[in-house]
């Protein structure tokens, strides 16, 4: 296993992170994830902590909390040996105040979320998705409170725009409270997306990232086919909408592009995917899941794939997005001055 610092702290975590987002207790004839119970969630959890895994993502809102619990008992007298991340901001309860970004909520939802991982502290502890009715300034304040209590040790956020994160990193800055030092967010070859700003953002102002979906829910699996058939009970068969596909053209292009590699590599489909994204600009982790044990042995196999310069650049090209608004300006009028952050999107465009 490598491991790699997580954005400017002094925090190594491994490349590969264990996703949790099986272990729950719903039907898994009917749902796509938190189906697996206490005994699966063991057998997986020592499957990556065999491969040299150190951390472990899961939020309070996965499976209505049996997520967190089901982790805490697979780890059990292990826990001092390894990372943690959990997350705040989605619905626990029905009342006006069990959501959200509130100090209320976010110092209650800590509390619970100790409680059932069974553990004094949470190693990395992120804000799940923006919170436009709270301000800021009072959900920055709550993170401090908690990092000053010894309950979570690292910040993040997950699922912002650039401009939330840069003002929460302002307000930060402004009363010297913890700055995030990663964000967790959706990257892979068919979502490009985050290259326009969440990328260079984290180049710019030092934070990790950490990669959900690495195989957009199995899209660059292979084994999906045009039309968007695949196995019964697969995530996008049933009607799963992460990522929602709006080009299903060039999502196979780019399928097919995996496929060739893998053929000549003698991997899979997705160990390619999941090597393209290991090697993109301040990537610290990639998080990784599975239904299964083979799929989970699968995926960590791919931290021994080595792409070549050349696999890279078709991978690129099949993949690439168009510039949008200001972007495709830039490229056009101020490439004489552009910062490494600035090239991490235009670079592409600049040399085509």
């Amino acid at each position: 296993m490598e491991y790699r610092l997580l954005g400017r702290s002094g925090l190594k975590v491994s490349a590969l992170s264990m996703g949790t987002a099986t272990f729950g207790r719903a039907d898994p004839k009917t749902s796509p994830m938190f189906f697996n119970g206490v005994k699966e969630a063991q057998r997986h959890v020592d499957l990556c902590l065999d491969a040299g895994i150190t951390l472990f993502d899961t939020a309070n809102a996965y499976g209505g909390g049996d997520t967190e619990e089901i982790l805490g008992e697979a780890l059990g007298n292990r826990r001092a040996s390894v990372l943690i991340g959990s997350k705040v901001r989605f619905p626990m309860g029905s009342g006006p105040n069990d959501r959200g970004l509130s100090r209320h909520h976010i110092m209650n939802q800590c509390e619970a979320s100790l409680r059932r991982l069974k553990t004094d502290w949470i190693d990395l502890y992120q804000f799940h998705q923006w919170d436009g009715l709270t301000p800021i300034e009072e959900s920055m304040e709550a993170l401090e409170r908690l990092v000053a209590a010894g309950k979570i040790r690292y910040v993040g956020v997950s699922n912002f725009s650039a401009w939330h994160v840069m003002m929460a990193l302002g307000v930060a800055t402004l009363h010297d409270w913890p700055r995030f030092v990663f964000q967790q967010i959706h990257y892979t070859l068919f979502s490009r997306e985050a290259e326009q700003e969440l990328v260079p953002l984290s180049l710019s102002e030092g934070l990790g990232i950490l990669v959900w979906g690495p195989l957009a829910g199995g899209l660059l699996s292979g084994k999906y086919g045009r039309g968007m058939t695949g196995p019964a009970g697969s995530r996008h068969v049933i009607g799963f909408k992460e990522p929602p596909v709006h080009d299903e053209d060039r999502l196979f292009r780019i399928v097919d592009e995996l496929k060739a590699i893998a053929a000549g590599k003698g991997v899979t489909p997705s160990q390619v995917a999941i090597a393209w994204t290991l090697g993109r600009p301040a990537v610290s982790s990639i998080i990784i899941g599975g239904r299964t044990d083979e799929q989970f042995k699968e995926n960590l196999k791919a931290i021994d794939v080595k792409l070549e310069p050349e696999e890279r650049a078709r991978l690129d090209k099949v993949s690439l997005l168009p510039l949008a608004y200001p972007y495709w300006h830039q490229a056009l009028t101020a490439s004489d001055r552009m910062s490494a952050a600035d090239l991490t999107l235009l670079g592409p465009h600049l040399e085509t």
